[in-house]
């Protein structure tokens, strides 16, 4: 005799629980590339909701100006301070504006942008739409002829990729600004003597490179927490697993963006 069929749900329990997990993974990088996949799909298409985003990149760049400037300018001091010793041990001193810039430019201002944007940025946009989820407003925006994508999605990514590089080039700025009060209190370098050391040591490389990274790094940012937010469920747990969700992923994707990025930068170089 044959064996009767077995119900789906009892094949899946039969599996060994590593088997269960990877399937889910992939099941889960499906659901990823979609979701990415469509973003493409619909960006270019309208009803382009130019107010949203303009909307979107003023709750991502100018209320998160007062947190960026204060890490900036913390960030200048206190790299410095620290490179001081190093350099004093073979009285390089001098050396203190070109390090701080290169470091500043090259590193430092992107990440710090990124990382203080994927806590207050992406936290903030994973629990918005995990709220709107369980809801059901987002359900709602379905039901009423809306793309709730569209405008909840693609607004807050575009939002991001445009402002985050903004907000580098700003950090950039301001931690150079914490640079100076710290080196003319201890070295009494005038000004101009700074920038013009600041400028000769970094190049178009630099700039170029860390603004297109900090693309990457707001696309990242945004899109993490479109995603958890808008696919979070039970209710009121789920909003705050989406939040803290969206803040460890966007952070963890930042630093291998990172690491990809010096890779390249340094290939670049070297040829």
């Amino acid at each position: 005799m044959s064996k009767p069929n077995t119900k789906p749900d009892e094949a899946e329990a039969e599996k060994p629980v590593i088997t269960r997990r990877l399937d889910q993974v992939f099941l889960d990088l499906n659901d990823v590339a979609q979701f990415v996949a469509r973003f493409f799909r619909e960006v270019f298409v309208p009803p382009y909701e130019g107010k949203e985003i303009i909307r979107q990149c003023y709750a991502v760049g100018y209320k998160s100006l007062g947190l960026i400037s204060l890490t900036g300018f913390i960030t200048g001091i206190v790299f410095t301070n620290q490179s001081r010793p190093s350099l004093a041990e073979f009285g390089a001193t001098s050396w203190l504006p070109s390090l701080i810039a290169i470091a500043l430019v090259r590193a430092l201002a992107p990440l710090v942008t990124a990382l203080i944007a994927s806590g207050k940025v992406g936290s903030n946009i994973g629990a918005e739409l995990g709220s709107m989820r369980v809801t059901e407003q987002i359900d709602a925006m379905e039901v009423s002829a809306t793309n709730p994508y569209k405008f909840l999605v693609v607004t807050r990514v575009l939002a991001t990729t445009l402002t985050i590089p903004v907000l580098t080039l700003y950090t950039m700025f301001v931690g150079l600004m914490g640079a100076f009060v710290n080196v003319t209190a201890n070295e009494q370098t005038s000004f101009p003597s700074f920038i013009q050391e600041v400028f000769g040591a970094i190049t178009y490389l630099d700039l170029f490179s860390s603004v297109i990274k900090s693309f990457f790094f707001g696309f990242t940012i945004g899109m993490v927490g479109s995603y958890k937010g808008y696919n979070s469920s039970k209710g009121t747990e789920g909003v705050g697993k989406a939040a803290n969700a969206s803040v460890v992923t966007s952070m963890f994707l930042v630093f291998i963006e990172e690491l990809l990025a010096l890779q390249i930068v340094s290939a670049l170089r070297g040829g």
